[in-house]
């Protein structure tokens, strides 16, 4: 039997999910999403962190087939980055309400679809398994789809109490994060002139971030034992398991801090 790593922060999470626009180069809308976006986003008060988790362009998905599962990523629906941002406090969300204005018309410059992910305060994971001093070198990104019939809660319990120890015993990564979401609200993230379809078939219901050590580490572990076991798990809670490459993760605010130069 696993057990939980013994250090794990509960923040208070949520993540946009975001496609650039395709009327005109995608890295020009990366790019802008990197720069400009950025410090409108990084100069929202009751900040504790930002990240931006930009995806490869080729993103087939990494997890390997699995009976009943869906691993390989749409091609119309390939996502193309995700905005981290956490809260301080259940009440910095009412602070930020200026600079949510200013992003919500910066939106339309570079994005096509926007759709926000939120758990419940404090439900956000953050396990502590790096080495003082250690950062991961590559990442991979999970989205996972939970199947009908299964309960909120019992899926919640099967993702922190079951995967995410299972996951961090391979003793292989450098990062774990997971997220279980609320039911996705159209409301919630409602920017003018930016897509927000959401088909229930297509929704997500829960995140796991993994660090490696480097993009060798990271292809090694996907095609390794351990995932192959997990693999005959995921039919039991799971319609679609979306393995995503990360190309880059920077952090522009770090501690309540708005760092100089974002961190890789």
């Amino acid at each position: 039997m696993t057990t939980a790593p013994a250090s794990v922060k509960k923040p208070f999470t949520s993540s946009i999910l975001l496609w650039v626009r395709d009327d005109r180069p995608r890295q020009q809308g990366m790019d802008r999403w990197k720069g400009p976006h950025s410090k409108i986003i990084s100069a929202t008060p009751g900040l504790d962190e930002y990240r931006q988790i930009h995806l490869a362009e080729d993103n087939p998905g990494l997890w390997p087939e699995a009976d009943g599962v869906e691993t390989a990523i749409p091609a119309d629906r390939r996502i193309d980055g995700i905005a981290e941002v956490t809260f301080k406090s259940v009440l910095s969300p009412l602070l930020g309400r200026k600079q949510t204005k200013l992003a919500y018309l910066d939106e339309v410059n570079l994005f096509r679809r926007t759709l926000l992910y939120a758990g419940p305060p404090y439900s956000a994971r953050w396990y502590d398994i790096a080495a003082t001093g250690e950062r991961a070198g590559a990442r991979a990104l999970i989205y996972v789809r939970r199947k009908e019939g299964v309960a909120t809660g019992a899926f919640r319990r099967i993702i922190t109490d079951r995967l995410a120890p299972a996951l961090a015993a391979t003793g292989e990564l450098k990062e774990l994060r997971t997220q279980v979401f609320m039911p996705w609200r159209r409301g919630q993230w409602n920017t003018p002139n930016v897509a927000h379809d959401n088909p229930a078939d297509r929704q997500f219901h829960a995140s796991i971030s993994l660090g490696f050590t480097d993009a060798d580490a990271r292809s090694a572990f996907f095609a390794g034992a351990a995932v192959a076991s997990l693999s005959s798990r995921l039919p039991a809670f799971a319609t679609a398991v979306h393995v995503y490459e990360v190309e880059a993760a920077l952090t522009y605010v770090e501690g309540g801090r708005v760092l100089p130069h974002y961190r890789k």
